[in-house]
């Protein structure tokens, strides 16, 4: 028995770290080739680089605007998910408190939205958006995240809400908290287990989201960290060393983000999960 035990738990570790190189080897390439020169690139792009190679680093970050393009990244995904967060917490509760049919009907209606992929709508959102005036605006796209990201966020505060006792709304009535009262003060810091993975999955969706951006924004003072690396790519040619570097400042703020906060992420997953 003790012998099987141990040959299941080498066999685990060995697979764990076979999924593991495979999901770090993409990373690894862009690393790699980000540090080469472009020549470099194109002759071996699975080569060691000759010397490392930070030119590229410093013509990205000039060349993408970077502390600009950073700034548009930040306040669309910030914004997004504040809003975010605070309409559908809301949301959520009307549809778990309240028995209505209308509720009912609105909830499945979002739920049912969520099977709809973004590329069939792709063409009616930028003739629409275009006759309002709305493009090259970065609220508008701040308001078309918190239109396509609000139904799971709904639909998981929802089932969440549903598991919380009632009585304490009661308790906090009877003690004269209002009903916004009783949403931000008793019911939503019981929703941080949720909330955290919301935002987990919503910051990555939209920091890395490079179609709607590109459809809706075309001046380079208004454009995101991914379309600015996007630049970098011709039509008849490609500097790579440029575009893995572009790509490394890019992915570094979310990295840099998860490393801080690593542990009230996996807390917030695992606790979502749970429950």
């Amino acid at each position: 028995m003790k012998k099987s035990a141990v040959i299941k738990k080498i066999c685990f570790y060995v697979v764990f770290i076979l999924l593991l190189l495979l999901f770090l080897y993409p990373f690894y390439l862009v690393l790699l080739n980000s540090l080469k020169t472009n020549k470099e690139v194109i002759l071996d792009s699975l080569a060691l680089p000759q010397a490392l190679n930070f030119e590229g680093y410093q013509k990205a970050f000039e060349k993408m605007n970077y502390l600009q393009s950073f700034g548009n990244s930040l306040i669309v995904t910030s914004l997004s998910i504040f809003l975010l967060v605070i309409i559908a917490a809301m949301c959520a509760y009307l549809f778990a408190r309240k028995n209505w049919k209308i509720n009912n009907i609105i909830f499945m209606v979002m739920v049912a939205s969520m099977i709809i992929p973004f590329q069939t709508i792709m063409i009616p959102i930028v003739k629409n958006f275009s006759a309002f005036d709305l493009t090259d605006n970065l609220f508008a796209v701040v308001f078309f995240y918190l239109g396509a990201h609000v139904s799971l966020a709904v639909f998981m505060y929802h089932g969440f809400i549903k598991n919380i006792p009632y009585e304490l709304e009661e308790a906090a009535r009877i003690d004269g908290c209002g009903q916004l009262g009783i949403l931000f003060r008793i019911i939503f810091p019981m929703l941080k287990p949720i909330t955290s993975t919301i935002v987990i999955l919503d910051v990555l969706a939209i920091w890395n989201d490079f179609l709607l951006p590109f459809i809706l924004l075309y001046k380079n003072s208004l454009k995101t960290l991914p379309l600015m690396t996007y630049s970098f790519v011709g039509q008849y040619s490609t500097d790579y060393s440029l575009v893995t570097a572009g790509l490394v400042l890019t992915i570094l703020p979310i990295i840099i983000l998860y490393l801080f906060l690593q542990k009230q992420i996996i807390e917030g997953v695992s606790q979502g999960a749970i429950k």
